[in-house]
């Protein structure tokens, strides 16, 4: 959104002239504060862009397929807040709402997502608000996603401000699943919505059921760890010594 239709969006929404000193004062802190939402969404994005890497070197593949992230439009923000009875502030948008700030990373598997939720939430930087996990517990309609709020510090040049960004874990599978609901449940004048919701629900316990299977023939073929190498290396160097000693004796 451009400055000029910003400034008219918070000029009708705290209902007052678009020359009023609090309108101003307040869209000059709605912009400090989404400069703030965006650093903090490179503070995470970064962080899972260092595991990625770091864990590709040992594991011999990536286990984040992709990272999307977004800053909540004003819009989005004020409907939030509307919807929980609470009327639009800087205060009331800081202290409500958890998820202005959001990332999505996007797994292979379904254990890629334990794995790196947790090395997220071991860093000593990082503090975790709350934890919903949508995969061992899904939502009525199917679906399914591991969400975090989490709390990081971003440095300015005068101050570290903690920030709380919201952080959702998905497979290929659940992602496909969760867009596509999304753009189909939210289509006006749907026939039969009963029906809909019941398919829907089908289709999400399909994609389980693929993201299972998937795993499953994953760990089938997958190469043995650096440790089992390891460990078998040590058996093969004791062979040879033996095979040595018994050539000498």
């Amino acid at each position: 959104m451009e400055d000029k239709d910003l400034k008219k969006f918070i000029s009708r929404v705290m209902e007052t002239d678009e020359s009023a000193p609090d309108l101003l004062h307040t869209l000059e802190g709605f912009r400090w504060y989404m400069t703030l939402y965006h650093c903090a969404i490179r503070e995470v994005q970064t962080k899972f862009e260092v595991l990625n890497e770091e864990l590709s070197l040992g594991n011999v593949r990536n286990p984040i397929d992709h990272i999307e992230s977004r800053v909540k439009s004003a819009e989005s923000i004020v409907g939030k807040l509307r919807r929980m009875g609470c009327k639009f502030s800087l205060k009331s948008m800081t202290e409500n709402l958890n998820d202005i700030a959001g990332i999505r990373v996007i797994c292979q598997y379904v254990d890629d997502i334990y794995t790196v939720a947790e090395m997220l939430g071991k860093q000593d930087d990082i503090t975790i608000i709350n934890i919903k996990d949508y995969i061992k517990a899904p939502k009525p309609n199917g679906y399914r996603s591991y969400h975090m709020i989490v709390e990081v510090p971003v440095f300015f040049s005068n101050k570290k401000h903690f920030v709380r960004v919201e952080v959702q874990f998905r497979t290929i599978a659940m992602d496909f699943w969760a867009s596509l609901e999304h753009d189909i449940r939210y289509k006006k004048e749907i026939e039969n919505p009963e029906l809909l919701a019941a398919d829907l629900k089908e289709c999400a316990d399909i994609a389980s059921s693929l993201d299972t299977r998937m795993q499953m023939l994953r760990d089938r073929i997958r190469p043995k760890s650096s440790a089992d190498r390891s460990e078998n290396q040590k058996e093969e160097a004791v062979e040879t010594t033996a095979e040595r000693t018994e050539r000498t004796a």
